[in-house]
């Protein structure tokens, strides 16, 4: 089918421009990819179907407020970033920035768990196992997996395939991107274009997108590549990545918001193989391949981010071995109690709480650099967001 090649020859193509060294090795392009893999990660997987099922035709449009919004509040995390470099220093800062380290590290407990679920239920999807039984017992293992290897040998050995992991990704979303464009050119050629009503309106509407945040997280972590990038090389890379991720987004969500119906496929985690085997038959069997090696390195990065923390904050009366069990213990607890959509929304929660708490830093060092007063309350505005999304986002209804 043209399709199958026209995806893999994508696929392929982008591979291959990945691992030439000049662009694997350069250090801008390095910098890059840490928070653009982040922020189109498992979020790919699964908005596609989330926003089209909840928003109908005005989907694309949802997209662009998820996008807007991640880039304000990278805007906040940028000017702390410059703030940083200048060595600025105030008490008020130093307690924000106190919590907000607490809630970044509860944050990456929640994502673990958000990117195991989505591990598991991807694993079993195309075997005869496929069961949310069994999906949790899938997940459960590699939690456990995880423990071991975290406590016995550390994480330094899985860490190596991130690389490999992100660019293999990024390669296959350019091929479904080249899959879909080519099936919604067709459906349009023969007039099957459609424009879905939203199922969700007013309060719910605006609730539910705030339950989705963490689909378009990731942007932060250029603010912690400090050791190997200066600050200036960080606020570019963190823009940069949001604005490719954007238009991959938009390209994607707008892709697939016109060319199928709410009853053409049943809401899951894994929804998106069933609307992507109607696009071409190798798409399914890429994006589990995607998906497996992304949540993978993903959950391995969070859970050592998340340990590190735990140990920073309590000055190592809490080590290494132990903040691991403890995040392991709580994404069990997460597995065995919660729905994905349930736990993408109290991962999305905590990040807002943590984006608002860096907005809050941010009005401060706007106020000490002589800002605006209307860039300093457009801070202070996002703070607020921050607060208002931890109260009020919801997980979709399935």
């Amino acid at each position: 089918m043209i399709s199958n090649a026209l995806i893999l020859f994508a696929t392929f193509l982008i591979t291959v421009v990945l691992f030439i060294p000049r662009v694997a090795n350069n250090s801008t392009w390095r910098a890059t990819i840490t928070p653009l893999a982040s922020i189109i990660g498992s979020g790919f997987l699964i908005l596609g179907p989330i926003l089209n099922q909840a928003y109908g035709g005005y989907a694309p449009l949802v997209m662009v407020a998820l996008c807007l919004v991640a880039f304000l509040f990278g805007s906040a995390i940028r000017l702390n970033i410059q703030a940083y470099s200048r060595q600025q220093s105030d008490p008020v800062v130093i307690k924000l920035e106190n919590l907000s380290s607490w809630v970044l590290a509860f944050a990456y407990i929640i994502s673990v768990a958000y990117y195991l679920n989505l591990f598991g239920a991807f694993g079993i999807r195309l075997t005869s196992l496929a069961n949310p039984i069994y999906a949790k017992l899938l997940t459960t293992g590699v939690f456990l997996a995880i423990l071991i290897v975290g406590w016995t040998r550390g994480f330094s050995a899985l860490e190596r395939m991130e690389q490999v992991s992100v660019s293999l990704k990024i390669a296959i979303i350019a091929g479904l991107i080249a899959g879909l464009a080519l099936f919604a050119g067709e459906q349009a050629l023969d007039n099957q274009v459609v424009f879905n009503p939203a199922q969700a309106s007013d309060w719910s509407a605006l609730t539910l997108a705030f339950g989705l945040i963490v689909t378009v997280q990731g942007f932060e972590t250029s603010r912690y590549l400090g050791a190997e990038y200066d600050a200036q090389s960080r606020i570019w890379s963190m823009r940069f990545a949001q604005y490719l991720s954007t238009a991959i987004y938009i390209t994607y969500i707008a892709l697939i918001a016109y060319v199928f119906r709410p009853e053409d496929f049943s809401l899951s985690e894994t929804a998106i193989i069933d609307m992507m085997g109607v696009v071409a038959p190798v798409l399914p069997v890429l994006l589990i391949i995607a998906a497996l090696s992304a949540q993978f390195s993903a959950a391995v990065a969070d859970t050592g981010g998340s340990g590190g923390l735990v140990v920073e904050l309590t000055r190592g009366r809490i080590t290494t071995p132990y903040a691991y069990a403890l995040l392991v213990i709580a994404g069990l607890v997460l597995t065995w109690s919660a729905n994905i959509f349930e736990i993408v929304s109290y991962a999305s929660r905590a990040f807002a709480l943590y984006y608002g708490l860096q907005s809050a830093i941010a009005a401060q060092h706007s106020s000490k650099m002589s800002h605006s007063r209307f860039k300093t309350a457009g801070y202070g505005l996002l703070a607020l967001l921050g607060l208002t999304i931890t109260i009020f986002g919801t997980p979709i209804e399935t």
